[in-house]
């Protein structure tokens, strides 16, 4: 069975039991940006995997949620920011760069932008760390590790979308869930099972063990330049009733302005 991994810090907790302490049999870890795992879900290469919470509309036919797990900040998230040479009310018409890395943050930006600061920018795609001087951007969407490695531009607004989403709307941002194949649940219940159990775990162990889990974590992601213990205290990994309704929230206003397929209903394992 392959299971996805988005390979950033933020997703690190999930996987520290299965890569540190007891791995999985018959259970391949495929590491990947958030965008590159929502295309391999939808042509089916993976079996689980989280997702962006916002490719959950165009699978929602073929895949089911698991119901305990997301990544999620309620406020301030630290590596979900848009960086811009102007005030956010002043790019109207600017070119502003969207990180292919992922599609939550971008359905997310383009929300905040339309509907409560009223600006309509050009956007353009561009790699997971898009330069502002090299690419002559007016802005950009950097996402996940890209936010907490050095930045040798100067950049004279740095916007965090959590924060923004929050003041601006009052919910919290669910910006991944997880997601398996209804094919997959019938092929592979006992390894699906055996992921679960071992999330579980992991998260387990963010509370009882955390240093150790924060040193493994900064010896993979050696040039995070962030407090990582700071850091895993603004993220929300259990998927409670609260954050399943900001997420249905997020889904009905992308749907309103046209930016997401409509979702009905979030369908669980």
């Amino acid at each position: 069975m392959k299971l996805g991994y988005i390979d950033y810090l933020n997703c690190y907790p999930f996987y520290y039991h299965m890569m540190e302490k007891e791995p999985l049999p018959d259970v391949e870890i495929i590491p990947g940006y958030p965008g590159e795992l929502n295309k391999w879900m939808i042509d089916r290469e993976l079996d689980i995997s989280p997702i962006s919470a916002a490719a959950y509309a165009d699978m929602q036919a073929d895949a089911l949620l698991l119901p305990d797990f997301c990544l999620s900040s309620i406020g301030y998230v630290r590596s979900v920011v848009l960086n811009s040479r102007v005030p956010i009310e002043s790019l109207h018409r600017r070119k502003v760069g969207l990180s292919n890395a992922s599609q939550t943050s971008v359905v997310l930006l383009k929300i905040l932008l339309r509907k409560y600061y009223d600006v309509d920018p050009e956007y353009l795609l561009t790699g997971p760390k898009p330069s502002l001087i090299s690419e002559n951007l007016d802005a950009a969407l950097v996402i996940g590790n890209e936010t907490m490695t050095r930045n040798i531009e100067p950049v004279p607004y740095t916007y965090d979308l959590g924060d923004l989403w929050l003041r601006k709307t009052r919910f919290p941002v669910v910006f991944a869930v997880f997601a398996t194949d209804k094919t997959a649940l019938e092929r592979y219940p006992i390894q699906i099972g055996a992921v679960v159990k071992s999330y579980r775990q992991s998260l387990c162990c963010l509370e009882t063990e955390r240093d150790s889990l924060i040193q493994k974590a900064s010896e993979r992601y050696p040039d995070i330049q962030y407090d990582i213990s700071t850091y895993y205290r603004l993220l929300q990994y259990n998927f409670t009733e609260e954050l399943k309704d900001a997420l249905r929230f997020y889904f009905d206003l992308a749907a309103e302005l046209g930016l997401l397929n409509k979702v009905e209903r979030l369908n669980f394992v």
